[in-house]
């Protein structure tokens, strides 16, 4: 008569076992790493400014100047280095336009705690320049943002900082 093994000694069964723990595992490690570690890229008003911002969206298409706005940006952007950013801006008609206030924002889509602003400085007539230097390597998002009164209009761009 032959004695039966226990199934817990077969590899096989061993194997499923061990993928089954390391798939649990995994899947905790992961949930504890979403709750401690939120960057809290989620403003807290998310709901009213989506809301404000239909209420408004065709007030300021009605409202827009059609203004052109061209970013000079480099090429390349080496980490903690000062890089010199210009806009100009002009008109339907290809003449310099002067908002209010430019501003060179800079958000980091991982962290948003590295997010930072700079205010751009006249130097011409529709033209605007800022020394920017980020403090981190990676994808930045770029947004320049110029004022007129009431009214914001905004050039979005993307970089790469400290990637060739």
């Amino acid at each position: 008569m032959t004695e039966k093994q226990s199934p817990w000694r077969n590899p096989w069964v061993l194997g499923w076992v061990g993928l089954v723990v390391v798939f649990l595992l995994a899947n905790f490690v992961m949930i504890y790493l979403a709750i401690t570690k939120n960057p809290g890229l989620v403003v807290d008003n998310y709901y009213e400014r989506g809301q404000d911002y239909e209420k408004n969206m065709l007030k300021r298409q009605a409202r827009n100047p059609g203004w052109k706005m061209k970013l000079n940006a480099p090429e390349f952007v080496d980490v903690a280095v000062p890089t010199r950013y210009s806009i100009k801006i002009t008109d339907k008609q290809g003449y310099p336009v002067s908002p209010d206030s430019v501003t060179f924002h800079a958000y980091r889509p991982a962290n948003s705690k590295l997010d930072f602003s700079v205010p751009m400085q006249v130097i011409d007539s529709g033209v605007f320049e800022a020394d920017v230097s980020f403090p981190l390597l990676g994808v930045w998002d770029i947004l320049v943002s110029a004022k007129d009164g009431e009214d914001e209009y905004n050039l979005p761009h993307r970089i790469s900082a400290g990637v060739k």
